[in-house]
């Protein structure tokens, strides 16, 4: 007997009530007001708990509902999940559910019904689960058609995806399908993989259909869905199921600018806080937008409005098309405009001029630089005047800096060829040999502050010099480096200074009797405190109160409840803003040679290769053959997900985009290129996966 039915009650799809989601469950209340519309959905009915008052139906109600779908012959069943927290606009919980498919036996049917009510377990705790039964069909092709294109982010796009067979093979990760990209109006854009005429698994007539019923579904659900379809051997079109399109993907304006870390990059690798933007990544913006300015090679009135570097997530990015590190994207265009040209013309004058005086100027802004830091006194020694007189002197001599470097980069070309780094792996080389150790790398700073061209600028002080070098021969000194190398070294000399001198307000601000008001405290070091202070809060505290021994300053009230800002994962080589701050890379031309998955979304990431055995590394990209709707438990957390076969449109693919996770599929030999601790750089909208430092490399 068919007991794992016994105690519920029948809700035929026809039935109004039937299109409750908190009666029925999102899924079969979505397919009973579907049919209501007129779209083809297959007949059923729901098995829900009884509710207060009312009835459970007995044993010979349960056989007739059950012989009423078998028909007259011996027709199988689909018994399928519909929580009341499945489908939702939020979260779809793709394919955590139970389904049981090709049901035919009545103790057959009451054991599927057993088995989907216990997969309740995997929901949230409140979630009522009822189960839909309707008539098995089996298809010749099937797959998914979503009323949006959920990867691209594009609404006005329809995307199916497709397999011979019924669409289970598609959901389930075991097949990739083919994918077919069309407008809301049914024209073909593009197929992936392409297919040839004989191996076709869906022609125009069905595309058609598909984009009419992705039209007509949405109109009766109120907005774009996720549908999963078949057609029959008879040809005829059948909706299984219809869900609100979850985790659409982030499109950028066209007006949106191009953005990526790589002038910048080297100098600011880590994610700054609040103070260090203020203090070296504004004068470096205003810096370069005086270059641009004196170069002609940008409209002022771009320059007045678009910073030339920012930060995203804390992390350092520059605008590309301004800086001019990628081409125009109209170059015929670009051509034919003639206010660059006019631009450049009016600036050819003084720029002819100032390359030769530029040697000069910059000689003595460097003497200036090396005569006022050489003046001034040790940090634990400066009044609080002292403090903010440096730090403010800092920030407006890092602006000079930056635009003499970038004009001498423009105008004088690389010079000798040496490098600030290159003198200090020399330095380096030199102290290593003669036996000091890297526990000595405060005094040799002290001693040689050239090594500071290897450590990036940070409030927490130098991190470690390199312990091994590959400098050769004898160091020449910074006065031997050519002008744009001399100017680099004087920018991290300020900013080294303004570090330390922010380290000595944190200092004087631990243990006195204003702790409160300073927001320090055990659970919260000064310096990280400080550290998230704009520049004008800094400067107004200090100005305040001078920070003696005596006297910390006045600080923000709320400063005890601001939080350092996170690590982020590194930023794409290039890629635009949509709406919210969402990263949306920029997509490159598939390159030549294959290798290459289909994006599924998710934005992109970096981390540590994973095949879901043996302990997780911290930020982990998951690498697997299937798409195993299985896997779902491990997508909190991962840094990106890449997979040998599967659809974009797959179950897992679909939770994937919900949590976030970088995602890309039908990557070929995914598991070997990609082995446990290697490095990897997933690029969700690109479609894009690269190791970035082979496993075990130092």
């Amino acid at each position: 007997m068919g007991k794992g039915a016994v105690g519920l009650v029948v809700v035929p799809l026809e039935s109004g009530r039937a299109g409750e989601a908190a009666v029925t469950g999102a899924k079969a209340a979505a397919l009973a007001r579907a049919r209501a519309a007129g779209l083809p959905v297959l007949p059923g009915f729901a098995l829900v708990p009884p509710g207060d008052g009312e009835g459970a139906a007995d044993e010979e109600e349960l056989r007739r509902a059950w012989a009423g779908l078998r028909g007259q012959g011996d027709e199988a069943l689909v018994v399928r999940s519909s929580s009341t927290g499945e489908d939702s606009a939020d979260s779809s919980r793709a394919g955590r559910f139970v389904s049981v498919l090709n049901v035919r036996g009545w103790d057959e049917f009451g054991t599927a019904v057993r088995r989907v009510r216990e997969s309740a377990d995997a929901g949230e705790p409140g979630e009522r689960m009822a189960v839909l039964v309707q008539p098995m069909r089996r298809a010749v092709a099937g797959g998914v058609v979503f009323g949006a294109d959920p990867v691209a982010g594009r609404p006005d796009r329809i995307l199916v995806s497709a397999v011979r067979g019924g669409p289970d093979r598609l959901v389930g990760g075991a097949a990739q399908g083919v994918r077919y990209q069309l407008t809301r109006l049914g024209r073909l854009v593009g197929t992936e993989p392409p297919e040839g005429r004989r191996h076709r698994v869906l022609g125009r007539r069905r595309l058609a259909r598909l984009v009419q019923l992705a039209r007509r579904t949405e109109r009766a659900l109120g907005g774009p869905q996720d549908m999963e379809f078949g057609f029959d051997e008879a040809d005829r079109l059948w909706l299984f199921q219809a869900r609100p399109i979850t985790a659409m993907g982030a499109r950028p304006s066209s007006r949106a600018r191009l953005l990526g870390p790589g002038p910048v990059a080297d100098t600011f690798p880590e994610v700054l806080q609040p103070l260090e933007e203020d203090m070296w990544l504004e004068p470096m913006a205003h810096g370069l937008t005086l270059a641009l300015d004196i170069g002609g090679t940008a409209p002022r009135r771009l320059l007045r409005t678009l910073p030339t570097v920012t930060t995203v997530n804390g992390r350092a990015a520059a605008d590309l098309r301004l800086l001019g590190a990628v081409p125009s994207p109209h170059p015929v265009l670009h051509v034919l405009n003639p206010a660059p040209g006019a631009r450049r013309a009016s600036a050819a004058w003084r720029m002819g001029r100032l390359r030769s005086a530029l040697p000069l100027l910059a000689a003595d802004l460097m003497a200036e630089v090396d005569r006022e830091l050489a003046g001034l006194p040790p940090p634990g020694g400066m009044l609080g005047g002292q403090l903010l007189a440096a730090l403010a002197w800092g920030r407006t001599v890092l602006t000079a800096l930056h635009a003499q470097e970038s004009l001498a980069g423009a105008l004088l070309g690389p010079g000798t060829g040496l490098t600030a780094a290159g003198e200090a792996l020399a330095v380096l080389a030199e102290c290593r040999a003669a036996g000091r150790s890297p526990g000595e790398d405060a005094a040799l700073i002290a001693r040689h502050p050239v090594l500071l061209a290897l450590l990036p600028p940070s409030l927490r002080g130098p991190g470690p010099l390199p312990a091994r070098t590959g400098g050769t021969g004898a160091p020449r000194g910074v006065a031997a480096l050519p002008v744009r190398e001399g100017l680099r070294m004087r920018v991290r000399w300020v900013q080294e200074m303004q570090a330390r001198v922010v380290r000595e307000v944190a200092a004087r601000g631990r243990g006195t009797a204003e702790e409160s008001a300073v927001g320090v405290g055990p659970d919260a070091p000064d310096l990280e405190r400080l550290a998230l202070l704009r520049w004008p809060e800094l400067a107004d505290a200090l100005a305040a109160g001078p920070p003696e021994p005596s006297s910390p300053g006045r600080f923000p009230a709320d400063l005890a409840g601001r939080r350092p800002r996170p690590e982020a994962p590194e930023l794409p080589a290039a890629f635009r803003l949509a709406a919210g701050g969402r990263i949306v890379p920029e997509r490159p031309g598939r390159r030549a040679g294959g290798g290459e998955g289909q994006g599924a979304g998710g934005g992109f990431g970096t981390g540590t290769a994973w095949h879901g055995t043996g302990e997780r590394p911290e930020r982990a990209v998951l690498v697997v053959r299937t798409l195993d709707p299985a896997l779902a438990p491990h997508l909190p957390g991962l840094a990106g997900l890449v997979a040998e076969t599967g659809s974009v449109l797959a179950h897992l693919a679909v939770l994937a985009r919900e949590y976030g996770v970088p995602t890309v599929v039908g990557v070929p030999g995914a598991l070997e290129r990609f082995p446990p601790g290697a490095r990897v750089r997933v690029d969700g909208a690109a479609g894009a996966v690269s190791a970035e430092t082979p496993a075990g490399a130092p």
